[in-house]
């Protein structure tokens, strides 16, 4: 019932340009934009003649017009249709908003199901039913989001990697958290169902037709609730699938270009003996999960999210420096990435931040300084920590 509420109360936020919410692309969509409709008509009807009478009341009754107030004790008539009339009116309402809350639920038949598990600040998706699985990233720039850039026509709407579903297809989405809690909203889907820790729930799309949908993560989840945006693209059932047989993989974004953030490249073998191609790892691994936090310079927001510019844990020894990205920080926003990332990228990443912002400067940092951290050395630590066994 809530997520019903809340799915109107949101269209209404975003409907002010439009007077009106969407009717979107989906039967739930469909039935939801139809039982506002008739809720608002109703809720309208019943405005004007309450408050008609009571204006007609008072004009018509007023003092200045030498009228006295009668003195009774009550009207059994008056009494019986004041109780029976709200009642039809309210069971006009009841009925179809149970019918959709009940449609709303039915997950059965499914063709696709698609795990999505909220993080912060990020989603996973999982295909139950294929070899995919993937993390989606904000893709708006630094320089947007700080001022010094122009803002794009998706402002805090893009990702590196959207969700791809078929059209005219049932797909049923499975939502879970691995921390707090957040809310999976895509105002043209007719969803919107909190992600939450420890739990699964969900809800499903037919896709009439093909395109790009856009929505937010709805529940405050933390610092960076704003920076969590979902993109969805519904494609044919024959670029889906063309899609399928790729593994999911998409062409990448341009690390180059000053207007992407986030875009991560897709993983290939590097060699960690040239650490040209480790930095250049590990700036898109950077991009993609921690300049959210620790921002592009590396000057982090202390205390909340530390500085790596010159501090113990980049120009220490190594080993301190991968626990924490394996293991996060408890009690504080930093995350586990041992699920995350792979030990290539957790090496180049780490690589990165022990180089980047003149941490690489031994004369004054000392021997660690600029070292190169290798895969092998993340497998070892995992090892160590009870994360993976030893072979």
């Amino acid at each position: 019932m809530w997520n019903l509420v809340g799915l109107i109360l949101c269209y209404s936020a975003v409907a002010v340009p439009l007077v009106n919410m969407p009717e979107g692309v989906t039967p739930i969509s469909h039935d939801i934009y139809q039982l506002h409709m008739l809720i608002f008509y109703i809720c309208l009807v019943v405005g004007v003649l309450t408050f008609g009478v009571i204006t007609y009341t008072i004009l018509k009754h007023r003092k200045s017009r030498g009228v006295k107030a009668a003195t009774f004790h009550g009207n059994i008539a008056v009494e019986i249709a004041w109780t029976i009339v709200p009642l039809i009116i309210l069971m006009g309402m009841v009925y179809p908003a149970a019918r959709v809350l009940l449609d709303m639920v039915d997950t059965s038949k499914a063709d696709v199901s698609v795990k999505v598990t909220g993080i912060q600040w990020k989603w996973k998706y999982d295909y139950l039913d294929e070899d995919i699985s993937f993390y989606s990233n904000l893709a708006t720039s630094y320089g947007q989001i700080t001022g010094t850039e122009e803002k794009g026509t998706h402002y805090l709407l893009e990702v590196d990697k959207p969700i791809v579903v078929p059209i005219h297809k049932k797909i049923r989405f499975l939502f879970t958290s691995q921390d707090v809690i957040h809310s999976w909203w895509v105002p043209e889907l007719g969803i919107k169902v909190d992600a939450m820790p420890g739990y699964v729930s969900e809800a499903w799309a037919v896709i009439e037709k093909p395109g790009i949908y856009r929505g937010q993560c709805t529940e405050l989840c933390g610092m960076m609730h704003g920076y969590m945006p979902i993109v969805l693209e519904a494609k044919s059932q024959e670029d889906y699938q063309a899609w399928l047989d790729n593994k999911g993989k998409e062409p990448t974004y341009d690390l180059d270009s000053e207007n992407i953030m986030l875009a991560m490249p897709e993983s290939e073998p590097i060699d960690f003996e040239d650490k040209s191609q480790v930095m250049e790892k590990g700036l898109g691994v950077y991009k993609a999960n921690c300049t959210a936090c620790h921002k592009d310079d590396g000057k982090g927001m202390p205390p909340v999210f530390p500085s790596f510019v010159g501090t113990a844990i980049v120009t220490g020894p190594p080993e301190e420096h991968i626990k924490i990205l394996l293991l996060g920080v408890q009690g504080k926003a930093m995350q586990s990435y041992a699920d995350q990332l792979t030990d290539e990228e957790i090496a180049a990443v780490i690589t990165y931040e022990r180089n980047a912002w003149g941490n690489g400067d031994q004369e004054k940092y000392g021997q660690y300084a600029g070292s190169i951290v290798t895969p092998e050395m993340v497998a070892e630590m995992r090892v160590k920590l009870g994360l993976k066994e030893g072979t």
